[in-house]
Formats: structure tokens, C-alpha cells, sequence
């Protein structure tokens, strides 16, 4: 009879276990994570950070929290570099480009620290006495809900966890129950490799882990950090040793986690952080699990639920997440590709939220002391990748992090422009850390590099573009002015041209063959059209906001003598000023690009011979790259309106790690692979796909611009956003044919359309044929120069798909309903 009991319980936990694979919304797998961090299933609320592993025997949960970082509040300006720069200018303009990278090295790179790391808190366990022998094993990531579940069935006892990182009551709580009473019993403790760390118990509940972060490269470890793990039973009984708690015999058990430092701000750790986990701690504890699982899906989802996508689906959906992936790339399984969407946007949510930290390499997840980079900012592609799904997917919210970064670094980036260059304003170099540092560090051939502070001041405007609000463009447009300030001072003319041109300059984080191996230069492409977007989008907001006139006046005489892209004899888009591109160069970066996305500088439709240069360089780097570049390049020809080659990248970049020869791809929990992880490919393939259905860069909103034949039979998208304040309420296919289109208007303006068939006002109206120049304002584009063409480049300009343009005057708060105009 007994026996009879497991099978029928066994079969129900099969069938539960099949409906739950069906749930398109959750990463689900057949067996534990083991000792693989890779395979583990993430967690987090913008503070808190987790990784779950799901073993049987001893659970491990792997934590973090945001403002654990090595170091102190420091500096790592070189002051060497004023003294230097007129020498290493006229090395270069010389063409000794070693002699003026070593001497770079010497007087431009930091002496001191070369950035902090972001650190690990430590591991808790839950070691388990009855575990022998388990089955019917299931875990799940549920990305609607922000949940980790983990079910098995031992002795005929089923078993189950849920792990959350709560957003309102800000701990992380952790849920054990068994179908059979006094089945639980398990020892909790912690590990760390933290070596500054005290483990102990405190009373016979809590278990503590508190300490002071590392020393690192000379600057003082001093941010203190307090754990606290404290345990509800029902049933049972529990015991603590010194470093340990044990529980016996308990119906169910619900765990509170909370972690605090002392980190207020970059420059300020004189916070408690003691007072501040008991707070939070001692706010939840009252709560059940229940009580705090509403409270948490609740808030939640009033991000995620915004946006919801379908592709379709096929057979492959109902296998483990592990196996989709390694079939991926020869079957047909759309709704992975539409997982893998959300599962961006979830990792958005889960570790960027107002009032914390950015998104670092590794987003709010690191279990090492010495992790891959510092796990920091890298603010040359990395960091301004993490958020190019923030404003179009609806998650403008998770972006304030990165701004108020920004506004930090307009502080300390004030003190390096002038100790290092001599000059007014505020920049930053290729990296940064907690601590808001602008100085140049990892060595000349990628430090150098002086546009982190001209590229991420943009998003503060890209912020206004998708929300108009007059008042914040007025609270940041001193940062604009500061970071255009900057160049005002540090551009310098070209003797050879002419042009205005930073010097130095390199092109992350790439070399031509002819400069001696070194990477220094003058006015790369890049960067002429960094300040090119720069000077142009502070021009705008000083318009706007009816200020500034004599800085705008010589903000466009400037912007008028910069260097334009040029054309190369390979017919592509030049990387530097000299036609030094090696068609056979297949490096990761392709940062001339950066004017095609996420810049507008390149069009399809205003600038054909540089969008068939750009085809070019694409065609000429290959597709295979690192995983993060791979994610660039699926927004690169998502803007080359080619959506079947946005989507071979796709699948190239969901093929499990070490497919790809070339390296990149996607590790069994769907973190990105550079490798190893980092989470810009996630960040950067959501964006991508957005690309694919909808962009609003090019003077209009461009409904399934870049669809790949694969999915165009039918599908759906509801709840992005795009520029002007319009909220793209529906987006309804079917055989790439746009059925229906519902876009509101949050702050009125002129709508204009582009869609690949021709549509009709739902109740039957005719819509107007838009000509001319889009009169909104959040849709202006700027004259790009003439480029420069090599004699020996051959030009073949594109043959685009026929798409049809409608204009409409929309007004505040109101929606408006497309449909398609069918042929009788």
C-alpha cells in the first residue's frame, strides 16, 4: 500500500512538474546546479543579490550586497599628465606611437589604485540529514514572480524551497516546508571568502557574519558589512553552536536574511551598519512568508508586467532550460528567444534599483574576492550596454542608478580634468568603481581613452527623450554643459586636416598594425562621434530651455570643424582618421559603430553610403565574438533593418558556452559568456530584439523593422516605449504585416509611423501620408557631414524595403488604434 502512495504521489509531482515546464516565463531544469556558480539561478533586489544552487544535501545560497567593495573613498588622478600632454601630442602627430604610449603609461596612468572590486558577502548553507536516494527533482527560476523553487522527493516525503530577495521588505527570505510533518532537519552556516570575516551565533536563532572589506592596490579596506540570518519554525526545535544553528525535526522553516554596510555614498561611510540590518530584519521577522511572497511578486511585477511578447511557440519549450539551449541553434524554439527577452529585463528589475548601485560587469552577482575586471564599471561599451533596454522596455525606474552615478562622476571628473589635462568641465577614462574614481588606469592601450564621461552624460538626455520632463532636463543640463566643457577644452586642431580631434585618443580597445603595436591616436571615430552626439544633444537641451546662447554658438562652430567619418578603400567604416582598417581584423570592438548604434549618426534612410560602409565593417569583423559583442552586433543589424542576420547572431549568442570556437555564448542559467560572465550580453541582447520589432531613432517610430522571417507568421508585443513619450500599448503580426498597432500619447505631439504594409484608423479613418521633416522636437536628427570617400572604396547603396509613413496629431493621455488595410 505504502508503495503504492509514492507512485501515485510520484506521478502527480510528474505531471506538476510537465505544467510547470510549460509556464513560459520560467528557467526550469531536471536536476541540481551542483558546485557550478554557472549553473545556479539568480536572485535579487537592487541591493541584495543571490544565487541559488538547489542541491539536495547542502543547499547553497551564494550572497551579495551592493555596496561591498573593496577600498575606501579615494582618488587616482596622475598629476604627471598636464606636464606630459603637449609631448605626447607631438609624438603622435609625429607618428611615434610607441614613444608616446610609453610615456602615457608613465604620466597618464594611475600610480595608485587601478579601481576597487566589487566583493562577495559569503555563502549560507543548509546541510540536510535526510536526503538519500531523492527523485522527481525540479528547480525553477520564475522571472513573472521573482521566485526560485526547489522540489525532490525523498522517503515519499516531498520536500520544497523558495528563495525571494524581497523589494519591499528588502531581505532575503527563504521558505522549507515537507509534506509530512517533522520531516525537516538541517544544520545553517556560513563560509566566506571574506578573510576579514566573524562567524558566530547570536542568541539561540541568529547566526551573524560581519566584517571589514579588503585593502586593495594601497587603499585601505573600510567598508564594514553585518549579516544577519535569523530562523521562524514551525514545529521542531532548534539548537546553535558557535558558528552554526540546527534544526530538528520541523514542519517548516522560513529564513531572514538581512546584510548592511556602511556605505551612505561615495565619498561618506560613516553609516551603521549594524542599526541598519537589525532594522530591516526586525521588520520582516513578524511577517510569514506568505505575507512577504504577495508584498514581493506584487512589487515586482509592477515592472515586469509591463511589457509582454509572444513569438510563438514549438515543442522544444517544454524541455529543461539546459537543453533548450543546447538546441537552440538547429530547432525552431521562439518562445526561448522570447524567454531570454525577459529574462533580461528581469535582471534589469533584480539588480538596478532607485537609490542603489548600477548594474556592475557582473550586474549584482560575484562570488569571487578577485573577481574577472574588478567586477566594476567598464564605461567604454560595458556599463551603457547594461542599460540599453531601460528606457524602450519600460524599466525607466532601473536607470536612476546609473544617473545619479553620472552625477557623481561630474563631481570627482571635475578634479581630473583639470589636475590631468588643464581643462574646464568634467570627464571620466575607460573605467570606474563605488568610489566615483576618473582617473586612467589598466596601461595606456586601453586606459587612455578620455569619453567615458561624453558617452554616459548622454543617457541623462536619452532619460528626457522618453519622458519630456522639462524640470529633470534642467537638473541635469549642467552636467551636459560640463561634460561638452570638457571637450571645448581638450579638442586641439588636427595639423594635417584641420579638424578638431582629441589627441590622444585610441579606439577601445583596438590597434592598427601600423602603429608600432601601440593603440594611442588622434580623433578616431569613435570619438568624433561621441562629441559630435555630445555637443549636438546639449545644443538641443540649451534650446529647450531658452539658456546658454553664447555657449551653444560656440558649441556648433566646434562641432562644425570636427573630423567627418570616412569611407576606406575596403568600402567600410573607417575605425581611425588614416585608412589603416585590415579587412581580415575580427576584433570585438568595432566602436566606429557606436554612429550606427546606439547613435543615430547612420541611416538606411538619411545617410545611405555610410550605412552601406557600415554593412561592410560588419560583413568584414565576422558575427562570432565575445558575448557582449555579439549582443552589440544583433543591434547592429537590427539597424541594418536585416532581422534574419540580427537573429543568426541570436542564435550564436544562445549556444552553450564553447560552441562557438571564437568564444561567447550563454552559461546553463542564462548568464551571458564573455567569457567568463558578464551581464552586458543579456542587457544588450533585449535590446537588441526590441531593436528587431520597434525603433524610434530615425525621425519616426518604426513598427517590425528588422523581423526575421522565422517569426513572422504571427506574433505580438505589448508595453514599450518609445521616444516622445509614446507608449506603443500593442504591437499584433502576422506574416510580417503589422494587424494592429495601439499607441498612446503620454505628452502629445505628431506621431509618426512607419510600418511595413499599409493600415487604417480603427473606426475606418483614413491616415495621412507623412512628407517632409518630422515636426516633433523629441524626433529631430541631425545633418551628419559629408563623408569622405576613398577613390578605391566601392559604394553599393542599399535597396530597402518599400514602408509606409503615416503622421498623426495626437493629444496628452490619448490612444490611438491602428489596424491593417486589407486588399479586397
Amino acid at each position: 500500500m505504502k508503495y503504492i502512495v509514492i507512485q501515485i504521489l510520484s506521478f502527480f509531482i510528474l505531471i506538476q512538474a510537465f505544467s510547470q515546464s510549460n509556464n513560459h516565463l520560467k528557467l526550469w531544469y531536471n536536476k541540481p546546479a551542483g558546485d557550478i556558480w554557472e549553473n545556479a539561478l539568480p536572485i535579487g533586489n537592487g541591493r541584495l543579490g543571490a544565487m541559488v544552487y538547489g542541491d539536495v544535501a547542502k543547499e547553497t545560497i551564494q550572497l551579495n550586497e551592493s555596496s561591498v567593495w573593496s577600498g575606501s573613498p579615494n582618488r587616482n588622478d596622475n598629476p604627471g599628465a598636464l606636464k606630459a600632454l603637449p609631448q605626447i601630442r607631438a609624438l603622435i602627430f609625429g607618428g611615434k606611437y610607441k614613444e608616446a604610449e610609453d610615456l602615457a603609461n608613465k604620466t597618464i596612468i594611475s600610480k595608485e589604485s587601478q579601481g576597487q572590486m566589487f566583493e562577495p558577502v559569503g555563502d549560507l548553507h543548509l546541510s540536510f540529514s535526510n536526503t538519500g536516494g531523492f527523485t522527481n527533482y525540479y528547480r525553477e527560476l520564475d522571472i513573472e514572480k521573482a521566485v526560485e523553487k526547489t522540489t525532490y522527493t525523498v522517503g515519499g516525503i516531498r520536500y520544497k524551497r523558495q528563495v525571494l530577495a524581497s523589494f519591499p521588505d528588502n531581505i532575503i527570505a527563504i521558505n522549507l516546508t515537507a509534506s509530512k510533518p517533522a520531516s525537516l532537519s538541517f544544520k545553517v552556516f556560513f563560509s566566506t571568502p571574506e578573510p576579514n570575516a566573524l562567524i558566530k551565533t547570536n542568541g539561540d536563532n541568529e547566526l551573524t557574519i560581519s566584517g571589514t572589506t579588503i585593502d586593495h592596490e594601497g587603499v585601505k579596506g573600510a567598508v564594514r558589512y553585518k549579516g544577519i540570518v535569523r530562523l521562524k519554525l514551525a514545529g521542531g526545535n532548534l539548537s546553535s553552536s558557535d558558528s552554526s544553528l540546527t534544526v530538528k525535526d520541523a514542519n517548516s522553516v522560513t529564513i531572514y536574511v538581512s546584510i548592511a554596510t556602511d556605505f551612505n555614498n561615495y565619498h561618506d561611510i560613516t553609516g551603521n551598519e549594524n542599526t541598519r540590518a537589525e532594522a530591516y530584519l526586525n521588520n520582516a521577522f513578524p511577517k510569514s512568508f506568505a505575507r512577504i511572497l504577495k508584498a514581493h511578486a506584487a512589487a515586482y511585477q509592477k515592472y515586469f508586467n509591463r511589457v509582454k511578447i509572444d513569438l510563438g511557440s514549438t515543442a522544444p519549450s517544454k524541455l529543461p532550460t539546459d537543453e533548450r539551449l543546447r538546441e537552440f541553434a538547429m530547432d525552431n524554439d521562439p518562445q526561448f528567444a522570447a524567454l531570454y527577452y525577459q529574462f533580461g529585463r528581469y535582471l534589469l528589475i533584480s539588480c538596478s534599483q532607485p537609490g542603489g548601485q548600477p548594474a556592475t560587469l557582473q550586474g549584482l552577482w560575484n562570488n569571487k574576492l578577485y573577481p574577472p575586471w574588478d567586477s566594476k564599471y567598464t564605461i567604454n561599451i560595458n556599463t551603457e550596454m547594461n542599460y540599453w533596454p531601460a528606457e524602450k522596455t519600460n524599466l525607466s525606474e532601473m536607470q536612476q542608478p546609473l544617473l545619479q552615478m553620472i552625477k557623481d562622476l561630474s563631481v570627482t571628473g571635475k578634479q581630473t580634468a583639470k589636475q590631468m589635462y588643464g581643462a574646464r568641465g568634467w570627464m571620466a577614462h575607460h573605467n570606474t568603481d563605488i568610489w566615483r574614481t576618473t582617473g586612467a588606469v589598466d596601461g595606456a592601450f586601453w586606459g587612455i581613452w578620455s569619453n567615458g564621461g561624453g558617452w554616459l552624460s548622454q543617457s541623462l538626455w536619452e532619460h528626457y527623450l522618453y519622458n519630456g520632463d522639462k524640470n529633470y532636463l534642467a537638473s541635469v543640463y549642467p552636467i551636459l554643459k560640463g561634460a561638452a566643457t570638457f571637450y571645448i577644452d581638450f579638442l586641439v586642431e588636427d595639423p594635417k586636416n584641420h579638424w578638431l580631434v582629441l589627441c590622444p585618443d585610441m579606439s577601445p580597445e583596438n590597434a592598427p598594425e601600423s602603429h608600432q603595436g601601440a593603440s594611442i591616436d588622434a580623433g578616431t571615430t569613435m570619438s568624433n562621434q561621441i562629441v559630435f552626439d555630445l555637443f549636438s544633444k546639449t545644443i538641443r537641451a540649451a534650446e529647450i530651455l531658452q539658456i546658454d546662447n553664447a555657449f551653444i554658438d560656440t558649441l556648433k562652430q566646434m562641432r562644425n570643424r570636427l573630423a567627418p567619418m570616412h569611407i576606406g578603400q575596403y568600402g567600410q567604416l573607417q575605425e581611425w582618421l588614416e585608412d589603416l582598417d585590415n579587412p581580415n581584423d575580427h576584433h570585438r570592438h568595432i566602436s566606429q559603430l557606436y554612429g550606427l548604434f546606439p547613435s543615430n549618426q547612420i541611416s538606411p534612410y538619411r545617410t545611405p553610403k555610410l550605412y552601406s560602409a557600415a554593412k561592410n565593417t560588419l560583413i568584414q569583423r565576422g558575427d562570432v565574438s565575445t558575448g557582449w559583442s555579439m549582443a552589440w552586433k544583433i543591434n547592429w543589424w537590427a539597424r541594418m533593418l536585416d532581422g534574419n542576420h540580427a537573429y543568426k547572431l541570436i542564435k550564436k549568442q544562445l549556444s552553450p558556452v564553447g560552441v562557438n570556437k571564437e568564444g561567447g555564448g550563454t552559461y546553463n542559467n542564462l548568464f551571458d559568456a564573455h567569457p567568463p560572465f558578464q551581464i552586458d550580453g543579456n542587457f544588450g541582447c533585449t535590446s537588441g530584439i526590441t531593436e528587431m520589432l520597434m525603433q524610434s531613432d530615425d525621425g519616426d517610430i518604426d513598427l517590425l523593422p528588422a523581423l526575421p522571417t522565422v517569426w513572422q507568421s504571427k506574433g505580438s508585443i505589448s508595453g514599450l516605449r518609445a521616444r516622445g513619450g509614446f507608449e506603443v500599448l500593442t504591437i499584433v503580426w502576422k506574416d510580417g504585416q503589422v494587424m494592429k498597432a495601439v499607441i498612446k500619447s503620454t505628452i502629445g505631439g505628431n506621431l509618426r509611423l512607419r510600418v511595413p504594409n499599409e493600415m487604417k484608423k480603427m473606426d475606418g479613418g483614413k491616415l495621412t501620408t507623412a512628407e517632409g521633416v518630422n515636426h516633433n522636437l523629441f524626433y529631430q536628427t541631425e545633418k551628419i557631414a559629408k563623408p569622405i570617400i576613398s577613390e578605391k572604396a566601392k559604394i553599393i547603396l542599399p535597396v530597402l524595403k518599400r514602408t509606409f509613413i503615416y503622421d498623426i496629431s495626437t493629444e496628452i493621455g490619448k490612444t490611438y488604434t491602428l489596424i491593417a488595410k486589407l486588399k479586397k
